[in-house]
């Protein structure tokens, strides 16, 4: 099964947004696949952030109950792509031995809403369903032509 990592620097905001984005446009695609998100970054205990949750309230999904975590050993066993908001996070995963044609940037970079009002928020979603939008176009063509690399370490 193919396995998607959403990865930013805290997992409030952007990680957290899109995968729960993803998990409805991948299904509208018929996109079979497990997905999580993680942090790169310090983890805040005080949870996903709440203009994120509010934002994506408004377009029906539901990420209040999402809780920050850090990548694992784990992910990294097992992640077939990780999509990533900067070039920084890129450079981050390749540090620790992930390759590059496993990383894709989504959307050529998704700025950082953090700390920042509802309007800023609100870009940031449409940036993401947009970017996530082509994603999922471009997993679904990597799947059907089978050049889409799958592991098999469930």
């Amino acid at each position: 099964m193919l396995h998607v990592l959403f990865v930013c620097t805290g997992n409030t905001c952007r990680s957290p947004m899109a995968k729960a984005i993803y998990a409805q446009k991948s299904a509208e695609y018929g996109i079979s696949s497990a997905f999580s998100s993680a942090a790169i970054g310090f983890i805040s205990e005080s949870g996903v952030s709440k203009n994120a949750v509010l934002v994506c309230n408004e377009i029906g999904i539901d990420i209040n109950d999402h809780i920050p975590r850090p990548i694992r050993e784990r992910d990294i066993d097992i992640t077939d792509i990780y999509v990533v908001m900067t070039e920084y996070h890129a450079e981050t995963l390749m540090s620790i031995g992930v390759p590059r044609e496993k990383i894709y940037i989504l959307g050529g970079g998704i700025p950082d809403p953090y700390g920042s009002d509802l309007v800023t928020y609100r870009r940031c979603r449409k940036i993401i369903e947009e970017s996530v939008d082509e994603l999922c176009r471009l997993i679904k063509r990597k799947m059907e032509d089978g050049t889409l690399k799958v592991n098999d370490n469930d």
